[in-house]
């Protein structure tokens, strides 16, 4: 696989073409797209001879890096005003339906969209990525929107849209773009959308009870742990959601038993129902928790 350093420079080479984009940005796209590809890498060897699409292939891996990047950057266009709002309105148009930006300053849209459209094994995966990103980039506005507004979601209008917010839609489908992972055909299947919904909710949860007390600290209320708690000040929220957490993954836990789903997913799916233990406890920032990782919130 690309030695780290050298996806880190091509990554953050592209990144300096879009207004706001930081290290860390590039520096957590790297280390989680290394943790997923690792987790995956040898069913991705498998399928290759199905595919042709080789896992050590530097220019698919940085792809996937740098759309993981983008995810991170989007995030924090919402969440910390990194651009003004009619820029981010423009940058939306642009990732979400694959055109070049209208406002100077993000070039490096187009070029990822153009790389992924040109490198999709399979076109149907392209469409989709791009309704996965208006899906994620309009979830995103959704939550910051209510948290920021006087009247608070419920639990499950809040879960419902961290669905999306989470951003793994785009994840899997990025992945299966680069390697011919078949996604396309396989969201026919009920069980496969049953199982990216409950994969979607277990990682919300996560990342909400992972940057708790971040997201409190730094006045962040798009959290679910927070939300619960401000609506019923009398419950335990973090042993509720807990809860609901284990619900969720004995749920998936029995969909993927009852169901055989083609290399590399259920590999793809338990790495990152790990995902809290395996790369959010080893972020030197973003999701830290403790005051040594600084004061930003945790998000997706």
């Amino acid at each position: 696989m690309i030695q780290t350093e050298r996806a880190l420079q091509q990554v953050l080479e592209w990144g300096r073409s879009l207004t706001g984009f930081a290290d860390e940005h590039a520096e957590e796209a790297v280390r989680g797209g290394q943790y997923i590809l690792q987790r995956i890498h040898p069913s991705l060897r498998d399928t290759s001879a199905r595919t042709g699409r080789d896992p050590q292939d530097e220019t698919l891996i940085v792809a996937f890096y740098r759309e993981l990047a983008l995810l991170f950057w989007l995030d924090d266009c919402n969440d910390l005003g990194l651009i003004a709002p009619e820029q981010l309105a423009a940058v939306e148009l642009a990732v979400g339906q694959g055109v070049p930006c209208a406002l100077p300053g993000f070039e490096g849209c187009a070029v990822l969209r153009a790389s992924l459209a040109a490198l999709a094994y399979d076109r149907r995966d392209y469409a989709q990525l791009l309704d996965d990103t208006r899906c994620y980039c309009a979830a995103l506005r959704a939550g910051h929107a209510q948290a920021a507004g006087a009247e608070r979601w419920s639990y499950a209008e809040y879960l419902h849209n961290g669905i999306d917010s989470i951003g793994y839609a785009n994840v899997f489908c990025c992945l299966s773009l680069l390697w011919g992972l078949d996604m396309a055909t396989l969201r026919a299947r009920p069980a496969f959308r049953h199982v990216l919904r409950l994969i979607s909710a277990i990682g919300r949860l996560q990342n909400d009870l992972h940057g708790r007390d971040k997201d409190r600290s730094a006045g962040e209320a798009d959290n679910a742990a927070i939300l619960v708690q401000q609506r019923y000040p009398a419950m335990p929220a973090v042993e509720f959601l807990n809860d609901e957490l284990a619900g969720h993954t004995r749920m998936l836990h029995r969909v993927m038993a009852e169901e055989r789903f083609p290399a590399p997913w259920g590999p793809l799916i338990e790495a990152m129902a790990a995902i809290r233990a395996q790369f959010y406890q080893t972020s030197t920032s973003r999701y830290r928790s403790d005051a040594a990782g600084g004061g930003q919130r945790a998000p997706a």
